[in-house]
């Protein structure tokens, strides 16, 4: 008996893009190099920086453990869907760093990993284009 046809499925997931802002109260001092307004973008899995400006290494080491988390929809009562505000890691420091939801971004498990999804012979398919 030959081997059966691989099953196509749409393997399409969604992930929001963010942009981290720092914000500060007005009159406080900011300690990392930062201004008010100073932010980054996250498009996908790519970090863009507005030329010309820098982002403290301390600052981003603060907030990179959640934006993967803030990427992905959450169930309504979890902590990640309200709390959009992270602390500068300086304690003597009042900026915060806001995260902010700016759309979504449709990626495709075959196009972003060798593994194939558990158990199946499926083969990736992009309906979006049928």
């Amino acid at each position: 008996m030959p081997p059966s046809p691989p099953t196509i499925i749409d393997d399409s997931f969604q992930i929001y893009d963010l942009r981290v802002e720092v914000i500060c109260p007005p009159g406080e001092r900011i300690l990392c190099g930062a201004k008010p307004g100073d932010y980054f973008t996250l498009e996908g899995e790519m970090l863009y920086l507005p030329p010309g400006q820098g982002f403290s290494i301390y600052s981003l080491g603060a907030i990179l453990p959640l934006l993967s988390g803030k990427q992905r929809a959450q169930q309504a009562n979890d902590w990640m869907t309200t709390d959009a505000e992270v602390a500068c890691p300086d304690p003597h420091c009042k900026s915060r760093l806001r995260i902010v939801r700016t759309g979504t971004r449709t990626f495709r498990h075959g196009e972003v990993t060798a593994v194939p999804l558990p158990g199946t012979n499926l083969v990736s398919t992009d309906t979006s284009k049928e």
